[in-house]
């Protein structure tokens, strides 16, 4: 389970996708990997999600897949049936975090606040998602929480963009960011596939500016 985290924080950023259409999960993965972000988590905030995800999957094996949004064990299975990788949720479902536990399924349950992180860490989780980041007091909430909490990094989510990216990245309490800006809703629909390439390869040259 921690493997598969860590490969995921290693590209620094996460890109969290909204597909309405899963004949589009192909060419969105196609332009991520072209781009060097070999990641994605899919929101299941659509019908399209599980059938998305299996697309990703079997088309870019390589490609490490997970689903986003989950608010339900049904939900997990589905996800995982699809061929998702790892689970992130937008809150901390106890239910949901020991299901996956239980099951060896990586997990990044969303927290906002310090008593949510905790319940977190009494289960062993390293790495948890902030959510929403920039409404909920950005670097400087995650800085304070994690200074109880020794050796527990975040993967802040929301409101994450190409300008505030270093600032987060910066941090060492940081593991990596979730964001949309290089997978925005219209540039799916509208099918450019080339600009959602281009400002994913942006992303990726910002991180290794950034962490070097």
């Amino acid at each position: 389970m921690s493997n598969t985290i860590e490969q995921l924080l290693s590209f620094g950023v996460v890109p969290v996708v909204v597909l309405k259409k899963a004949e589009d999960a192909k060419p969105l993965a196609e332009a991520l990997m072209k781009g060097g972000l070999k990641c994605a988590e899919v929101t299941f905030r659509t019908d399209a999600a599980a059938e998305s995800i299996k697309i990703m999957t079997e088309a870019f094996p390589e490609m490490l897949v997970g689903a986003g949004t989950v608010l339900s064990t049904a939900q997990v299975d589905e996800a995982v049936e699809a061929g998702a990788k790892f689970i992130v949720s937008p809150g901390f479902d106890a239910e949901v975090v020991d299901y996956c536990i239980s099951k060896d399924i990586p997990v990044l349950p969303g927290v906002a606040t310090p008593s949510e992180a905790l319940q977190g860490v009494k289960r062993g989780l390293k790495i948890l998602k902030f959510f929403p980041a920039e409404q909920a007091g950005g670097l400087p909430m995650i800085k304070a929480m994690a200074a109880p909490y020794v050796g527990t990094r975040f993967m802040p989510t929301g409101g994450i963009n190409a300008k505030n990216l270093p600032e987060y990245l910066g941090s060492d309490k940081v593991a990596a960011c979730g964001g949309s800006w290089m997978v925005k809703g219209e540039l799916i629909e509208s099918g450019d596939f080339g600009k959602i390439e281009e400002l994913t390869a942006e992303a990726v040259k910002l991180v290794k500016e950034i962490r070097g």
